[in-house]
């Protein structure tokens, strides 16, 4: 199965991406584990993060078969290049650079690059991204995504990332979102592993279908 099809499969279980930005490799399995017995398929690790390839190789070691692993903030080429060495399928940034987004599809992986305009968004679909990030969705609202969801295509997967928490996903899913990226409501620098999976878990529950 491609990374992009087992992306579609793992997003249709749960369309929840896990950004642990700020973990550290020693501590990254066992919030793993927590995240993915919350039912959780989709992690990324921040290239601003400590170690963050180690983190990758560690998570995608780990959980083979069980989640997708990729790395955020991906900004260059290399980058994309290097979290593809370290066994990542997922290729998350901040921004829509047309490059990253050509390398990572050329490649096989998973593109999802950060939109916040038509613009971005349509020249991001044509470059081969695999969903597309609303970032940040703290400057925008669950009204601009109806707006865009009324011309984007209908199969395009759009994620607000930012300020996303289990009580406001609502909203966001009645204008159109397919799924959300969440970041410090899930985990900030030194949560416990435990932690993290009782706010995985209320995220899960806040879903439709839960």
């Amino acid at each position: 199965m491609s990374h992009i099809a087992s992306f579609d499969q793992d997003f249709a279980r749960c369309p929840l991406v896990a950004i642990l930005r700020g973990v550290k490799p020693d501590e990254v399995e066992a919030i793993g584990e927590e995240l993915v017995s919350a039912g959780f398929t989709l992690i990324e690790v921040p290239m601003n993060s400590p170690d963050p390839l180690e983190s990758v190789a560690r998570l995608a070691k780990r959980f083979a078969g069980r989640a997708q692993i990729g790395a955020g903030t991906v900004l260059t080429e290399a980058q994309v290049a290097a979290v593809q060495g370290a066994g990542g399928t997922m290729i998350i940034s901040p921004n829509a650079n047309m490059k990253v987004i050509a390398a990572s599809a050329a490649a096989g992986l998973v593109s999802l690059p950060g939109i916040a305009t038509m613009s971005e968004a349509f020249a991001a679909l044509d470059t081969g991204a695999t969903a597309l990030k609303l970032f940040p969705a703290e400057a925008a609202n669950p009204g601009i995504l109806k707006a865009m969801r009324a011309v984007l295509p209908k199969d395009a997967k759009v994620l607000p990332v930012g300020g996303i928490a289990p009580d406001n996903m609502d909203p966001w899913l009645a204008a159109g979102a397919n799924g959300f990226g969440l970041g410090s409501a899930l985990y900030k620098v030194g949560m416990s592993a435990a932690l993290v999976g009782a706010n995985a878990r209320a995220f899960v529950a806040a879903l439709p279908n839960a």
